[in-house]
Parts: structure tokens; sequence; C-alpha cells
């Protein structure tokens, strides 16, 4: 028995009977059909039960349905800036959050393509309680992050989760991914927050925690899509939080984001890498300030570098010039994207309530303000 065994992916070992326990599930089935559409049930299955890895699992079964994603409901990917990793080193990517599985499978293709080791990922296990998709989460070598525990639970599931991040980075040489902050942003306003940095520290024994990214090679990841394909319902949870009320997801709100995601509009996807971030953080730990204030630094660098990565797209100075009233970002788009997003924001949101077209428009727009942000504080790049 490991002390990971309640959060961590599947072993190769434990592939090939994993699979066996799922190869006749419908949602299975139904994945194959979709990701090979020409092919017998009966020859997939047949190459599944010769699985014996994670890896071959996620070249040979979820890329080629990745790809498929991207051919029905995308303008295809772009990328940037991978040329700064290398193939036999670890890496802790943390990206902003936009979508539930696209955006760490996204990266991993990207990784795949460009003979690079893909992540270890992590995961809410609120989105993982069928059987099924727990099965296929391990499979797909997510980690799980236990959600809605408090007090003394929730340090000590925190502090699990980072000795196993640790020993994927230091032991395992085996890269990770995390979002920026817990949950999928909801504003477009992407932030870093500190209790995901240090909650990467508390494997860190000692009197200086922050040292712990010293050890490693942290990436931030810019995600930008054109279209949020789950921008409407991002909605109720916004306004339940204007009217400080208490949101309560219904029944099966995670599996229908985790669907909508992959299967709704796009348009077009950029994933860019940012450096890594070694010279800023030794400058970091070289100040004499506590830890707490490290990680403000810290954060707030992660934050530029994300902001700085975005790729803006026509939607986004839309609903900037949209929100605001105004023409200021108009050489970026045309006429016609301009009437197809206006389309999108009339058939999608009730546009008799002020709040929800603000908070529609903010969510596209807020990137924009960003990408400012990051180039005033660094007017050279």
């Amino acid at each position: 028995m490991s002390k990971f065994d309640s959060i961590r992916p599947f072993y190769d070992s434990e592939a090939n009977a994993a699979i066996s326990k799922i190869i006749d599930d419908p949602m299975l089935e139904a994945m194959m059909n979709f990701t090979f559409p020409n092919d017998n049930p009966s020859h997939w299955k047949d190459l599944m039960r010769h699985t014996h890895s994670l890896r071959d699992f996620q070249v040979n079964f979820i890329y080629p349905g990745l790809m498929k994603v991207l051919e029905k409901s995308s303008d295809g990917l772009t990328t940037g800036g991978f040329e700064v990793l290398e193939p036999n080193s670890a890496y802790l990517f943390i990206s902003n959050h936009r979508d539930i599985i696209l955006d760490t499978s996204l990266l991993n293709a990207c990784l795949y393509e460009k003979g690079l080791a893909m992540t270890t990922s992590a995961i809410g296990d609120n989105l993982i309680k069928k059987p099924f998709l727990y099965t296929l989460s391990r499979l797909n070598r997510n980690f799980a992050i236990r959600r809605g525990l408090t007090g003394r639970a929730l340090f000590e599931s925190s502090e699990m989760v980072s000795e196993f991040i640790s020993k994927s980075l230091l032991r395992e040489n085996r890269s990770v991914w995390t979002a920026q902050r817990e949950g999928r942003t909801k504003d477009g306003n992407d932030s870093t927050h500190r209790g995901v940095l240090k909650m990467l520290t508390l494997a860190e024994h000692g009197e200086n925690p922050f040292g712990f990214f010293e050890k490693i090679n942290v990436v931030p990841i810019s995600i930008s899509y054109e279209y949020d394909p789950t921008d409407i319902l991002k909605m109720p949870e916004l306004l339940a939080k204007s009217k400080d009320e208490k949101y309560v997801k219904s029944e099966n709100e995670d599996f229908v984001n985790l669907l909508r995601g992959i299967m709704g509009t796009k348009k077009r996807i950029h994933i860019q890498v940012n450096g890594i971030l070694e010279q800023e953080i030794r400058a970091i730990s070289k100040t004499e300030v506590s830890q707490t204030e490290k990680l403000a630094q810290l954060a707030s660098v992660i934050d530029l570098k994300i902001w700085g990565g975005y790729r803006l797209w026509p939607s986004n100075y839309i609903a900037h010039d949209l929100l605001n009233g105004d023409l200021r970002f108009a050489e970026y788009y045309t006429l016609e994207e301009k009437q197809s997003f206006e389309k999108r924001l009339h058939g999608k949101v009730d546009t008799s309530n002020p709040f929800l077209v603000k908070s529609f428009l903010s969510m596209y727009a807020s990137p924009v303000d960003n990408s400012l942000k990051a180039a005033e504080q660094n007017p050279s790049a």
C-alpha cells in the first residue's frame, strides 16, 4: 500500500486490468465510436486489451479522441514557446484554467507532438465521482484533489498532494500540471491564488518552504480560447455571488460542464509557454521578507507571465469595446466578427439582465485589460 493510493494515477502494471473493467462501458464505447467512427469496435477493443501502460493508452486512445474533438469543435490549435522545454526535464506547469478537461489534455497533446514527456495532472475529485470517469482519469495520469474539506482534513489532504507533486517532480522526473487557482476562472480575470502556491511548499520541511521552488522548474502557461465553450454555464454562479447567495451546483452540473467543454464551439485555441521562472524565483528567494510575501511576489510574477502570454482574439477585443461602449480596439476585428459575437451573446444571455450581459462580456474582456497590465510592467516584451 502506498500513502498516495487514494489520489494517484494507476501504475503501468495496473493499466491493463483497469482497462478491462471499463472496456464494455457504454460511455467508453461512445467515446471510441466518436474517435474511430469507421472502425469496428472489436478492433479498438482488441488494441485496448493489449495496452499495458498509461502512455500507450494516452497516445493510442486519448490523443486521437482529442484530435477528433478539435476537428469537430474548433478552428485549430496553435502553440508558442515550447522550444525552451527539454525532453528529459520535469516541469511544474501552472496555467490559467478555463475548461475542466481540455486545458490539461491540450497541453499534453502539445507535449506529445513535440517529443516531450506528458504530465501528471491535478483534477478535483468532484469531477470523477462516477466510477467510469474515476477509472478513465487515473488511466489518463490524473491525480485527485479532494474538494469540500475544512480544518485538519484539508491540511492533511493538501500535505499529501504536496508530497505527491514533489515526488513526481524531484524523484520520478515527471512533469506536473496544476491550475493557478482552485476551480475554473469564471469571470476571465485570471489570478494565481497564494493558497495553491503555499500548498505546493507543504512537503518542503525546514525554515525555508519557499526553497521548494528553487529546486524545480516553474513554467507559467497561457491558454486562450477564442470562444469559451462553457461561457454561459458560468453565469448562474456569478449571478448567485452578485447577490451574496451560496451557489449550489445541480446534481449533474460538473458532468454537463465536462461534456459542453469537450464538444462546445471554441473557434481558435492557443497555448503559450511563458519561459522557466529561474531568475525570478532566485531573486524572490534573496529578498528579506516573510514566506507569505515571497509567495505573493511569485503569484504576481506568474500572473504577469500568464497575462503577457495571452493570444487575444477578436472576441476579446469586441467584448472590451461593447463593455466600454467605444471602438478602442476596432482595428482588431471585422464587422462580420462583431456580428457573429453579438449573435452568440444574444443567443446565450438574457440581455434584459444588465448584470448577465456585463458578466458575459467581462469574461472575454478581462484578458485584454490584464494583457495591457502585463505590457506596462514589461514594456520590452
